[in-house]
């Protein structure tokens, strides 16, 4: 099954000159859906982690039902505001504006090993914050999984080079 024919492409979304992946038509879906899940499932067994972490709020949809199948605990990385205990906060910049994602402090114990999953990486900003929020907590980024990469955009380049591994499931260009 290829995946990519399950993307639907939006022009000029969330503002002029952005082309929008939109995975609604992917998860809508039953098998796209399905197959898209069996396949992050493989690639996560090339690693050894505790946890599974996912950012708000499209990455929680993949990495939830992973969890599930996989039996591992499942962390979420929230916008600013949304988690209602002690958290750690890390301030980023993304392709059009700032974000701050969050997560519970107590969510990860010193040296847990964490798999990140997410839908997209396009510049690398929210993942590179999401991979800082698991190191302020004290654990290890074992890799990161997403379902689309924007290759054209960066943000796989910028996070083999900070050393963190990256796997995706689809490739498209980011314009």
């Amino acid at each position: 099954m290829n995946l990519k024919n399950f993307i639907r492409s939006i022009p000029d979304y969330p503002k002029k000159g952005i082309l929008f992946r939109d995975i609604t038509t992917l998860i809508k879906d039953e098998k796209a859906f399905a197959e898209t899940i069996n396949q992050i499932v493989e690639k996560s067994k090339k690693y050894k982690f505790d946890k599974i972490a996912a950012i708000e709020s499209r990455g929680f949809v993949f990495a939830s039902a992973v969890s599930y199948i996989l039996k591992k605990p499942f962390i979420m990385l929230r916008k600013k505001d949304k988690l209602p205990a002690d958290v750690h906060s890390i301030d980023f910049e993304l392709e059009y504006g700032t974000a701050t994602i969050e997560v519970h402090k107590d969510s990860i114990k010193e040296n847990e090993s964490v798999l990140i999953i997410d839908d997209l990486i396009a510049t690398g900003g929210t993942a590179e914050a999401a991979a800082k929020l698991i190191e302020i907590s004290k654990g290890k980024v074992s890799a990161f999984i997403f379902v689309i990469n924007l290759f054209d955009l960066g943000g796989a380049e910028l996070l083999t080079k900070k050393n963190y591994k990256i796997e995706n499931l689809i490739n498209f260009p980011g314009h």
